[in-house]
Formats: structure tokens, C-alpha cells, sequence
């Protein structure tokens, strides 16, 4: 059956601010009725302790995925950041993984701007047009500085809350259970590359029972970058 693109479920765009010049971009999902899923996963943080087991996964099972990964994280991570990009499009995440509510307009394009210079310097890649706020923190104002730059900001339709992690009542069957419950078509699904504060690998771990409940179903995985445009 033919692609149905709904544009106004999956792309927000918003009043800009009380200029009321232009609009702004958010994507929660993809443009499509169709069976498709995006499987995306952050690193924000230090760690990275599942990159490796996610890794292996998707490529065993021949899943395409979009990361979105600080410049901080790059730079502790430099060749788990080059074999993410062999395979798979990295989104800006920023530089430092603050929120950027807190941060004026300039500083948000200079964390925006380290955060893409260390994915060129690692994969030799741009990032734009896909960004991720860290922790989704973001406003009106935020929004417009980031499409400003040529991104379009990236949100997700369903958490799976694995970097909760056990301490916090999560298990690998509730990640898997989250997915179950509200995987729809367009999903775009977020997941984590490092460890809860507990240790924990719930992402990591529940990835293989993830993909086969969703191929189960009938539905494909995509990469963002067939579907996420710069703001015009």
C-alpha cells in the first residue's frame, strides 16, 4: 500500500516566539502510516558501557539506527564514535549535554558548533540537519536558535526508560513491555548507549527482544537521516 504522509503528526511546527517570523521544526515522529521505526539511541554522558553489545546487535541483525552523540562523549569514545559511523548517521547532541534552556542563544550555537566539530573530526561526517536536545530540554527559543543553524530538532514518540536502570524499578521486560505497549507506525523510539547510575544495561540488553517483537509484527527499521530535513 502506498506511503500516506502525515506531516502534522510527525513534524511540530511551532509560532516562532513574539517575532512571529518564520516557524520551527521539531520531528517526534516519522511522516508515514506505514509500519516503519526508528531506533535511536543518545550518548550524553561518560559512559558507553553497552555501545559495544548495541553495536553487535544491529549489525548481526541488519538494523539500521541513528545515534545522537555529545562532543564530550566523542572525545572519551573516539573509536566506538568512528565505528558508529562507518554504519550509521550521528545527530548533534551538543558539546557538553547541558540543558540548553539554561544557556543564552550564543551559547547554545557554541556548544551546537563543538558538539558538530567533534563528529567531523571523528567520522569526517556533518551532522545537520539531525539534532537532539539533551534530556529534551528545550523551548520556543531554543528551538528557533538550533533551526537557525540548519537542524531540525529530533524528539522521540517512546522512551523505553532503560536508563532508569533497576534502582529505579526498570528491567530488561519492562523496556521490552514499554515497546510492546506503545510501538505504532513512525515510531521513533529512544534508547541509551551507556549505563544507569546503578550499572545497569537495560537498552543494551533488551535491544535483541526489542527488534524481534517489532519484526514480529510486521513493522521495518530506518535510519532518520531518509526522513529528517533542514528547516526551510
Amino acid at each position: 500500500m502506498a506511503a500516506r504522509i502525515v506531516a502534522a503528526a510527525a513534524v511540530l511546527t511551532l509560532a516562532a516566539g513574539a517575532s512571529g517570523a518564520g516557524r520551527l521544526r521539531e520531528v517526534e515522529r516519522l511522516p508515514t502510516y506505514r509500519k516503519l521505526v526508528a531506533l535511536t539511541f543518545d550518548g550524553g554522558g561518560d559512559t558507553a558501557n553497552g555501545t559495544a553489545r548495541i553495536l553487535k546487535t544491529l549489525r548481526q541483525r541488519r538494523v539500521p539506527a541513528t545515534f545522537f552523540l555529545a562532543g564530550r562523549w566523542i572525545r572519551l569514545h573516539p573509536r566506538l564514535t568512528r565505528a558508529i559511523g562507518r554504519r550509521y548517521p550521528i545527530g548533534d547532541h551538543t558539546y557538553d549535554h547541558a540543558d540548553q534552556t539554561g544557556l543564552s542563544s550564543a551559547e547554545i550555537r557554541s556548544d551546537v558548533r563543538r558538539g558538530a566539530l567533534w563528529i567531523r573530526v571523528e567520522t569526517g561526517r556533518n551532522p545537520r540537519p539531525l539534532f537532539r536536545f539533551p534530556y529534551g530540554a528545550r523551548d520556543e527559543r531554543t528551538i528557533g536558535v538550533v533551526n537557525s543553524m540548519g537542524y531540525a530538532s529530533v524528539r522521540w514518540s517512546l522512551d523505553t526508560w532503560g536508563w532508569m536502570g533497576t534502582s529505579e524499578g526498570q528491567s530488561v521486560g519492562s523496556v521490552v513491555r514499554r515497546v510492546a505497549d506503545h510501538l505504532e507506525p513512525g515510531a521513533i523510539v529512544l534508547m541509551h548507549v551507556g549505563v544507569a547510575r546503578d550499572g545497569s544495561l537495560l537498552d543494551a540488553e533488551a535491544l535483541p527482544r526489542v527488534i524481534s517483537l517489532a519484526r514480529a509484527r510486521g513493522y521495518r527499521f530506518v535510519a532518520l537521516d531518509r526522513f529528517v530535513h533542514a528547516p526551510r
